[in-house]
């Protein structure tokens, strides 16, 4: 049997809020190999304008953005779902190597196989530059907060 990540299409808004808890829960981990578990093998991905295929260069890539981006942390909000698809909206913040802060807002539309496993990511993601005194987001959300919307600002 292939791997299998649970909860699986088509979704209900419940499971496809837990799909989304579970993806900033692991993101939020910023451990690339785990995050790449939740993908096929042979999964493709748009972030900006990078384009990826299969977990081997999903790795290679958050190994590379993770580095980058140090004290990294996200936040999801469910936009919507069908079926075997969910589009997801998006904030992190996180410092540069300069010690610069950043926020970076985005969506994200994503596709599922059967198994629950993605198998197709399309990123856009704008940043911009914050006072450390503006930020909001400090690691993991809260097990209280999940499932609560994001700020628009």
């Amino acid at each position: 049997m292939p791997e299998a990540r649970p909860p699986y299409p088509p979704f209900t808004l419940e499971t496809a809020r837990q799909k989304v808890q579970a993806a900033e829960d692991a993101w939020n981990t910023r451990d690339p190999h785990r995050v790449a578990l939740a993908y096929t093998e042979d999964s493709v991905w748009r972030n900006r304008d990078r384009f990826l295929t299969g977990r081997e260069e999903i790795v290679a890539f958050l190994t590379d953005k993770w580095r980058r981006e140090r004290d990294y942390a996200l936040r999801k909000s469910l936009w919507s779902f069908h079926e075997d698809r969910i589009a997801v909206r998006f904030q992190y913040e996180c410092r540069d190597t300069d010690g610069q802060w950043w926020r970076s807002y985005g969506n994200e539309l994503w596709e599922f196989d059967a198994y629950g496993l993605m198998r197709r990511r399309e990123a856009s993601i704008n940043d911009v530059a914050i006072e450390e005194s503006d930020r909001r987001l400090f690691g993991p959300r809260p097990a209280a907060e999940h499932g609560t919307d994001l700020p628009l600002r």
